[in-house]
C-alpha cells in the first residue's frame, strides 16, 4: 500500500512557484483590504479575515493546488503562460502557510475581542510577508523551516 493515500500524491509534494507569488499577491491584497476597511465595515473586514484565515489552514494542512488562489491561477493564468520549467517543494511553502495561518487567526481572534491594536499588528505582519513574498519571491517562513529542519 506503500504508493497510496493523500501523501503520495506528486502534486502534493511539489508546487509552481509562479502560483506561490500569485497566492502571496492575492493574499496581500485581501489582507490590505481588510486593514483599510477594518474601521469603517468591521463585519466585512473581519469575514475577509476569516476567509483568509480559512484559506491559510487549507493550503498548510491539506494541499496548495486546491486552495482557491491555486484554481484561480490553474483556470485563468495557467493556461495563459504553460507549464513552468521546473516546481518546488511545496513542505516550505506549507509552513509558510502555517505561519500565516497563525498570525491570521490570532488577529482575527484579537479583533473579535476588541484588542484592536493588536489585530491590526498581526494583520499587518501578515500584510507585510505576504507582500514581501508576492514581489520578491522571499518567503521568511520557508525560510524559517530550512532553519528548523537543520
Amino acid at each position: 500500500m506503500g504508493g497510496s493515500g493523500i501523501g503520495a500524491c506528486p502534486l502534493r509534494a511539489h508546487v509552481d512557484p509562479r502560483l506561490l507569488r500569485f497566492s502571496a499577491g492575492a493574499t496581500a491584497s485581501v489582507l490590505a483590504v481588510v486593514l483599510l476597511i477594518v474601521e469603517i465595515a468591521r463585519p466585512l473586514s473581519l469575514g475577509l479575515l476569516a476567509s483568509q484565515v480559512a484559506v491559510f489552514a487549507f493550503t498548510a494542512f491539506v494541499s496548495f493546488q486546491w486552495s482557491v488562489w491555486a484554481q484561480i491561477f490553474a483556470r485563468v493564468i495557467w493556461p495563459r503562460i504553460g507549464a513552468p520549467a521546473k516546481l518546488e517543494d511545496a513542505r516550505p511553502q506549507r509552513f509558510g502557510q502555517f505561519v500565516g495561518f497563525v498570525f491570521t487567526a490570532l488577529a482575527l481572534a484579537t479583533f473579535v475581542l476588541g484588542v484592536d491594536v493588536a489585530g491590526y499588528g498581526l494583520t499587518a505582519v501578515a500584510f507585510g510577508l505576504a507582500a514581501l513574498n508576492a514581489s520578491t519571491g522571499l518567503c521568511l517562513g520557508c525560510k524559517a523551516y530550512h532553519r528548523i529542519r537543520q
